[in-house]
């Protein structure tokens, strides 16, 4: 993996603060630096478990290319149910609890071969109770990070071989507490992209410290839903009507095919997108201005936002073919031709993971440092670059639907693009988001693409972000961007070249009046030569006839 100038400034940034730091806080920065990397980010806490969201996103997309009706439920419960991050084993003790038992508290078992499985409370349990949730312990090592995976994953999927056996003892806070449970349906999942949605009101809205989160609030007041990205997918697993404020869809219009791009992009870009920015807003909401040593949750909820954007496919360099968004923009960068460090190439990571990750390791500092402030506006940043793929995906259905003859699946891809991004619009200008719902909405009779392309341009100031980052939809067969779909110019770009065209104009214009002038000197020298050769009156027989003149008159 390549890293870009302002990565090298960011990691020196943070090796000299680290050198010039107490014995307590370089001992807490090598532990930081102990984990495993997250496509080169280096995380400051264990987040193996959060970045395994990304595995729930494959296995539905695994069920849904199948297209059949058995399926699409399997990974409906996939969905709501889980199977990959936050895994516990609910069961049921002998005889209940005699005290109370704190979440958190650590609890030993047994697999089915007898080795030693460790776990902890899930939550406060008091006592008297008979049934607990016991969370698996997980490892900083993502390749092993836990070993019960069950949930609602498929049988040929799941990973029983560090669950608990199915009866046995559990050491309890120092007491044995006999138990029973059923390891095929009673290990379950606390982390689910259903619900990061269904959530979505009491941690982006209402019931968090910086309440409502900006970007969060532009789908709400867009959608009228806090639950906008659980109702689109579910409304397309039922092919029912979305019920929104604006920008409805009729998924009863779609087949299989229409439906597996609606829901596994729907599951992606609009549940995981928005959590990404929400855990990155909590850790806004814990950081501690100016104190370094007390900054550990907000540097944990950062590390977890980076690996919702990222996830564990990715692997430690970022060349896996992964689920979520850091894929999504390796993707379309090789259609815009801007992969690679100066976002010139088609081919390996995109100019936008590039600088994202060089934002994600700024923050990451800024937080540990107590920068709270810094931080904000490093969150601000990525918000902004983080609708730039979406925005690309609308252009290029709108473009495949317009000139390429797409049909339902481009279609489909082109309205959940534009879902994804469309309340962000909406928020700079209503009059471009709804020409963009109208050449993108599902059911759409017909598609301007030059529409879409302008309507989407038109607010790039407003969003922060640039033509030179959006690029231009790119024609390898042809080896030119397609008619109509070239890279815009910005503002400043425009006003450059409108500078240079006048000076240019004005340096033509003086260049000709000065070329003009030396002309006639030259041809009024010659001329006065020739008077003097043949005798005729010059300047200076004009002089003497002048003062001649003068002289009788007086």
């Amino acid at each position: 993996m390549k890293f870009s100038t302002a990565s090298l400034a960011t990691a020196a940034a943070v090796l000299a603060t680290v050198n010039a730091s107490s014995k307590l806080r370089s001992t807490n920065v090598r532990r930081y630096l102990s984990y495993e990397k997250v496509a080169g980010y280096a995380p400051g806490s264990q987040v193996t478990d959060h970045c395994a969201i990304d595995r729930d996103q494959a296995a539905i997309e695994a069920e849904l290319a199948k297209k059949t009706p058995e399926a699409f439920e399997n990974a409906l419960r996939i969905y709501n149910e889980g199977g990959n991050s936050k895994s516990y084993a609910q069961v049921t003790l002998t005889t209940p609890l005699s005290t109370f038992i704190g979440a958190g508290t650590a609890i030993l078992g047994r697999n089915a071969e007898g080795n030693e499985v460790a776990g902890k409370a899930y939550e406060d349990y008091q006592a008297g109770t008979s049934v607990i949730k016991v969370q698996y312990a997980t490892t900083d090592i993502q390749e092993t990070y836990v070993e019960c995976q069950v949930g609602a994953l498929a049988e040929a999927d799941r990973n029983l071989s560090g669950c608990f056996v199915d009866q046995g003892d559990l050491t309890i806070d120092g007491q044995e507490f006999s138990y029973t449970y059923v390891p095929k349906s009673d290990n379950l999942n606390g982390r689910t992209i259903a619900g990061f949605s269904t959530e979505a009101r009491d941690k982006m809205r209402v019931g968090c410290k910086g309440c409502p989160y900006e970007d969060f609030l532009y789908f709400y007041d867009y959608y009228g839903s806090d639950t906008y990205a659980h109702d689109w997918v579910t409304a397309a697993f039922a092919g029912d009507k979305t019920t929104f404020r604006n920008g409805n869809a009729d998924f009863s219009q779609y087949g299989m095919d229409g439906k597996e791009q609606i829901i596994k992009k729907g599951t992606a870009y609009l549940n995981i997108f928005m959590y990404v920015i929400r855990e990155f807003e909590d850790a806004l909401d814990d950081c501690e201005r100016g104190c370094i040593n007390c900054n550990d949750d907000p540097v944990h909820a950062w590390d977890e936002g980076v690996c919702f954007y990222t996830g564990s496919i990715e692997g430690q360099d970022g060349a896996g073919d992964g689920s979520l968004l850091h894929q999504l923009a390796d993707k379309r960068c090789a259609d815009y031709k801007t992969c690679g460090v100066d976002g010139t190439d088609l081919e390996g990571m995109a100019r936008l993971n590039y600088e994202l990750f060089d934002l994600f390791a700024l923050g990451n500092f800024q937080l540990q440092s107590g920068n709270c402030p810094a931080a904000r506006d490093t969150t601000k940043r990525v918000a902004q670059k983080m609708y730039i793929p979406m925005i690309q995906g609308s252009i290029r259905y709108a473009y495949k639907m317009d000139k390429l003859q797409g049909g339902e699946k481009e279609a489909a891809e082109g309205a959940a693009f534009a879902a994804a991004v469309l309340p962000r619009i909406h928020a700079a200008s209503p009059e471009a988001a709804q020409t963009i719902y109208n050449n993108l909405r599902v059911g759409a009779s017909s598609t301007d693409s030059a529409a879409v392309k302008s309507a989407f341009e038109s607010v790039y100031p407003a969003l922060g972000i640039t033509c030179a980052e959006m690029g231009g939809l790119w024609n390898e067969a042809e080896k030119s961007y397609y008619s109509g779909m070239e890279p815009c110019q910005d503002v400043s770009t425009r006003e450059t070249e409108t500078v240079v065209k006048n000076n240019n104009t004005l340096a033509i214009a003086l260049g000709c009046t000065f070329g003009a002038l030396f002309a006639i000197a030259a041809a009024f020298i010659l001329f006065i030569r020739n008077r003097e050769k043949r005798g005729e009156m010059t300047f200076e027989t004009w002089k003497t006839a002048e003062q001649s003149v003068a002289k009788d008159m007086n």
